[in-house]
């Protein structure tokens, strides 16, 4: 490692003393933000017509740019603002803030540009969306909730796991493969009420991007995508609150200044109440969450700035006297930015992250408990050399704590004695460097390496199993089977289990056809060291991350991306269409009839396969005018492989390749809005998807008096088309009135046609004729509602 650092360091060098032997330079630095609240803004474009070359702000507001001394034309863009020009005289460095004003224009006859979002071109950038809150906004959501989470699943490569589901999957990955970060911090379970809500009020939102490949080297840990989601910082200039009540949830925030224009706070607050209303019916069932966001911040002076963000949310599940649960996650960063000089700024991150779930079985006396906590400490650095040349590099380090499951009796009379399960420890540490330039003034680069180490610690106790194999094949049956330790290893505390190392380039590359359009290639290698033990395709709250160790391989993954972009009539319309390949390592197995749930030798069910997918990826989009949306298409396959370790052993499913639980032929989502008037507008979404993989049963026999069912080939069947449409309707009483209290009413159906989608199908025996039938399970149909949503 310390060899690597130092040929990092080497290369910052060489590229900063070719900076400073390049022509004499100026230098424009400083943050954009927005002028009401002063809440700093991500992605805002600062463009120098002169020279045809431009830089974005950072997820802090920063920018930076270094160009040859001269009169420039700065014009600054950012969706769903004024653009702002000005004319500077570069001749020595000089930091300058913006303040950019909300486009609150009229509407136009024929044009509408507030939600324009123009495919970037020139950019390296591929593989990668981004959506603003004010576009999340305009979606419809079930109980007119507005979901970050469901948004995301209108763009190419990206689908849900099912009905009712949580968590969502990218280009072919499953759910755990998907690296979900809020502020920063890891949020290990995305959804409420089991996928019928996200954990992210949208309220609280200022950003997301969503990175499905060409990854940034300072990302990792996931193998499939990462959701980059940001909060607001609150407004530094004034006390606001606003709101929504629901009929299902309702939420409120708070924000203000700490310190006029040098501190704020923002406080966020959401729950559901339904289950108040099945009480009121003599109803012991009940389910619903509630969750708290909070960020403070507060600039020291011109170069240091402290952020503290935190989440926490919980879901309560009652099921009359027979059980109940909760889980939910809590997270904390603490941030400091600083500005070493006009060109080098840092970001320093102390990060908490957890996830808790617990189990109460009242007719078994019994009390469950499981989760996963880690410690993360991330030094991040960019070095803004020249307007071509943008070095990114630090370190990151984590350490995990795993509790797989811990049993205690619920009360005094209970049987239960208590048992815990082995409790697990690891630690991540990385480095990385990533570099962007601009090669020519048509072709782009953006390229960069992660180095990552993984270490298995103790204090445990690990079996020892005959040829290092925990599962066994018996010949003579013909099938998988859990084998016997023959002995064990004691590991004392902090001593190493397992450890592993990987390097993980990445690169990506744009040429520019014309001022219109351009083509992107890129390639990333990733690795991940946490699985998600699960018999299911979507993230349960039962579910239990374990680390990797001398069975439970690391996951690698290999992805190659070439896409084609363009934009249309001055930028009203684009498109965009990638094609991909991924192949991964490693991919955990089940054997047939694997019990997952409180195994303490996870081990002897796994066996380490590999999995593979591709597809096409079509975006259509159209940017400007009264009716703007757009169009998204996937064709992809997504397949795994668990071959037979020698010749006589069978492997999964024959050792042939199988359609992955999550693998859908055909992804189509339609989303569109249309403002009518500064009145009343209108959205909607129609989604329809191929079915997922199954595995049915194709006959049965009778063993012992017992009907015993068979089964066909792993995922050889699916479930029937998914299909669904949900509309949307806006209505703002008075669009003229920018202070004070200001409302609007949000009218939503989900799912208008009433289409019954089958979440799973399930088989038995008609009490009445005695044939054997297939019953649809399904779980959402029509659902209406209405949302009051106010500002003061």
């Amino acid at each position: 490692m310390r060899v690597l650092i130092q040929l990092f360091l080497a290369a910052s060098l060489s590229l900063l003393s070719f900076a400073l032997s390049a022509q004499e330079r100026a230098t424009l630095s400083g943050t954009i933000s927005d002028h009401d609240g002063n809440e700093t803004l991500i992605g805002v474009n600062v463009y120098i017509s002169e020279l045809k070359t431009g830089v974005s702000t950072n997820e802090y507001g920063f920018y930076s740019i270094s160009v040859p001394k001269g009169d420039y034309t700065v014009i600054i863009t950012y969706v769903g603002y004024r653009q702002t020009s000005e004319k500077i005289s570069l001749v020595t460095d000089i930091k300058k803030d913006f303040k950019l004003h909300s486009d609150t224009s009229e509407l136009e006859t024929v044009t509408i540009n507030s939600e324009k979002t123009v495919t970037n071109i020139r950019k390296p950038e591929m593989s990668t969306n981004k959506l603003t809150i004010q576009q999340i906004r305009k979606m419809p959501a079930v109980l007119g909730e507005v979901d970050v989470l469901k948004s995301i699943l209108q763009l190419p490569g990206v689908t849900n796991s099912g009905e009712g589901s949580a968590g969502f999957n990218v280009r072919g990955g499953s759910a755990d493969q998907n690296l979900i970060l809020l502020d920063e911090a890891t949020i290990y379970n995305s959804s409420h009420v089991f996928g019928f809500f996200s954990v992210f009020n949208s309220d609280a939102i200022k950003d997301l991007k969503l990175y499905k490949g060409g990854i940034p080297a300072r990302f990792g840990g996931r193998v499939s995508s990462v959701l980059d989601i940001y909060q607001k910082e609150g407004n530094s200039d004034s006390f606001h609150m606003n709101g929504g009540i629901g009929a299902v949830s309702s939420r409120l925030l708070a924000e203000g200044p700490l310190r006029k224009d040098r501190g704020s706070f923002l406080l966020a607050g959401r729950g559901s109440y339904a289950h108040l209303f099945l009480k009121l019916a003599d109803n012991e069932n009940s389910a619903y969450f509630y969750d708290l966001n909070t960020k403070l911040s507060y600039r020291l002076n011109a170069n240091n700035n402290l952020f503290l963000s935190g989440y926490f949310g919980r879901d309560v599940f009652k099921l009359n006297q027979i059980f109940s649960n909760t889980y939910g996650n809590t997270v904390f960063n603490l941030r400091w930015n600083h500005l070493y000089s006009d060109k080098l700024f840092s970001n320093l991150s102390a990060i908490y992250s957890d996830y808790y779930y617990g189990l109460d079985v009242d007719a078994g006396g019994l009390q469950w408990e499981s989760g996963i906590e880690n410690y993360n400490i991330k030094y991040d650095l960019r070095h803004y050399l020249t307007d071509k040349m943008k070095l990114s590099y630090g370190i990151n380090a984590i350490y995990y704590e795993f509790n797989p499951g811990t049993v205690d009796p619920l009360n005094a009379d209970s049987g239960i004695n208590h048992r815990q399960l082995d409790r697990k420890y690891a630690f991540e540490p990385s480095v990385y460097l990533q570099a962007e330039q601009d090669i020519t003034s048509k072709l782009s680069v953006n390229y960069g390496l992660r180095y990552s180490m993984f270490h298995r610690l103790g204090e445990q106790i690990v079996s020892v199993y005959d040829n290092n194999r925990a599962v066994n094949f018996n010949t003579e049956l013909q099938l998988y089977e859990k084998a016997e330790p023959i002995g064990s290893t004691y590991y004392g505390n902090g001593k190493t289990i397992a450890k592993f190392d990987n390097l993980e380039p990445r690169a990506a590359i744009a040429y520019q056809l014309d001022e219109r359009q351009s083509v992107k290639a890129s390639y990333n290698r990733m690795s991940q060291y946490l699985h998600l033990i699960s018999n299911t395709t979507s993230v349960t709250p039962l579910d239990v991350w374990a680390p990797s160790d001398q069975f439970l391989q690391p996951e690698i993954l290999d992805q190659v991306a070439l896409g084609y972009f363009r934009n249309f009539k001055e930028e009203a319309y684009s498109l965009e269409v990638e094609t991909f390949f991924k192949k991964i390592k490693n991919r955990a197995d089940y054997i047939d009839g694997a019990d997952l749930i409180a195994n303490n030798n996870i081990e002897q069910v796994i066996l380490n396969g590999k999995a593979r997918s591709y597809g096409l990826e079509v975006l259509v989009k159209k940017n400007e005018g009264r009716l703007t949306g757009f169009a998204s298409y996937t064709l992809s396959r997504s397949e795994q492989k668990t071959p037979g370790r020698t010749p006589e052993e069978t492997g999964i499913n024959h050792g042939g390749w199988y359609r992955a639980g999550y693998d859908k032929l055909h992804n189509l989502s339609l989303t569109g809005s249309y403002q009518l008037n500064d009145k009343w507008s209108f959205g909607g979404i129609f989604t329809l998807q191929s079915g997922k993989a199954v595995t049915y049963p194709n006959g049965q026999y009778v063993y012992g008096g017992v009907v015993i069912p068979t089964y066909e080939a792993r995922n050889a069947s699916k479930l029937p088309v998914y299909h669904h449409l949900d509309v949307s309707a806006t209505y703002v009483p008075k669009p003229e009135k920018k202070k004070g209290w200001q409302a609007e009413w949000v009218f939503s159906i989900y799912n208008l046609y009433n289409r019954s989608n089958a979440a799973s199908m399930a088989f038995r025996e008609n009490e009445t004729t005695g044939v054997n039938e297939a019953v649809r399970l399904s779980i959402f149909g029509l659902i209406p509602s209405v949302t009051y949503n106010f500002k003061f």
